[in-house]
């Protein structure tokens, strides 16, 4: 890839297939905090072995300001040689919110067994507010934390208890994307540190079994999607 954003440029489909044809989420990346996040739709086509993808709306992105985003569209051929499996073609694309063309190029892509994102869980949510509460799991054996929102801090040293600390993060058009980060400060009495971290976005929970030490923080990326609006019908 000629130019780009990064210094090396890495590429990660998502492709769900089903009788309607494709489907997923694209990453564009240098590292898992660097990054451009897109949904993708296509069609599959088994006799040939080819798949077209286009990339559409941005989810999530981590960039400089001077960066620019290509939308790319892929027309890839699928070939298997023992275990290994590849994606092969070429791909072209338009700068997002323009008609300039990017600088198209070839690509192959060969199948892994995980995303490079996988340690970092992400969850759409479509409210304004989450309430994030955050537990001692399971024994209380004096675990502490320190919490950041988007690498600010916002709680710091706090022993967990059977009683929640409890933070409020915003998130909506303005804020679309928002990385909670623990952090841990101690072990307790029985390392690792551990922690049930209760997610409440509008109506609905989500649970989440965090572990960390002293050397690595552990993560959850929440990121705002906006309610599909729905139709009024027609009473008469």
């Amino acid at each position: 890839m000629r130019g780009g954003c990064f210094p090396i440029n890495n590429i990660e489909l998502q492709i769900h297939l089903s009788s309607e044809g494709a489907f997923g989420d694209s990453y564009h990346y240098l590292d898992i905090d660097n990054y451009v996040k897109k949904n993708f739709n296509g069609s599959w086509y088994p006799a040939s072995k080819k798949i077209v993808l286009q990339e559409g709306v941005v989810t999530t992105y981590k960039i400089a300001p001077n960066c620019s985003v290509c939308i790319k569209k892929y027309d890839l051929t699928y070939t298997r040689n023992g275990n290994v499996e590849q994606l092969i073609g070429g791909w072209t694309g338009k700068i997002m919110n323009t008609n300039i063309d990017c600088d198209a190029g070839t690509i192959t892509l060969s199948r892994i067994k995980e995303s490079a994102f996988k340690e970092i869980p992400e969850i759409k949510v479509d409210t304004g507010v989450l309430r994030l509460d955050f537990y001692d799991n399971a024994i209380v054996d004096g675990d502490s934390i320190s919490v950041r929102v988007n690498k600010k801090l916002i709680l710091s040293h706090q022993r967990l208890t059977e009683k929640p600390i409890t933070v409020f993060v915003t998130i909506d058009l303005q804020n679309t994307f928002q990385e909670i980060e623990m952090v841990a400060e101690n072990e307790g009495s029985i390392p690792p540190n551990t922690a049930l971290l209760i997610i409440t976005a509008g109506t609905k929970k989500y649970e989440l079994f965090m572990s960390s030490t002293e050397e690595k923080a552990a993560r959850v990326r929440f990121v705002y999607e906006k309610p599909i609006a729905t139709e009024k019908k027609d009473e008469r």
